[in-house]
């Protein structure tokens, strides 16, 4: 599995996900910030699964139906739980992050749901 991580999730998280065997490829690696739908875009071309704190991707993928390789998104998670919490998700859900899936995680708990077939 491939992440693309948004510059929002954090280095540390980047850091992590680069050093702990998944590919990683950070945000802010790639220069300025050219905007939710534009990495969105590179995360499809490259097959990589988007990280972020940003709930606008939701919307990208499921209200606008734009093209994706899977999503974990991390709202409201604290920043010192954002590791602990992604690495519970890549393991537990694994399949389904295999299949597009898009993961949830708010607090403790974990939803994974898929956008509606175009």
């Amino acid at each position: 599995m491939r992440f693309l991580i948004d510059r929002c999730a954090g280095a540390k998280l980047a850091a992590w996900l680069r050093d702990t065997g998944p590919a990683g490829l950070a945000a802010q690696s790639l220069g300025p910030d050219p905007g939710d739908r534009a990495l969105l875009e590179l995360a499809v071309a490259s097959g990589r699964i988007m990280i972020t704190i940003d709930t606008d991707f939701g919307e990208l993928i499921h209200r606008q139906g734009l093209p994706h390789s899977g999503l974990i998104r991390l709202p409201d998670v604290p920043a010192q739980q954002r590791i602990a919490l992604t690495a519970a998700a890549i393991d537990q859900h694994r399949q389904e992050l295999e299949n597009n899936a898009l993961i949830t995680i708010r607090g403790e708990r974990i939803q994974v749901s898929y956008p509606p077939a175009n």
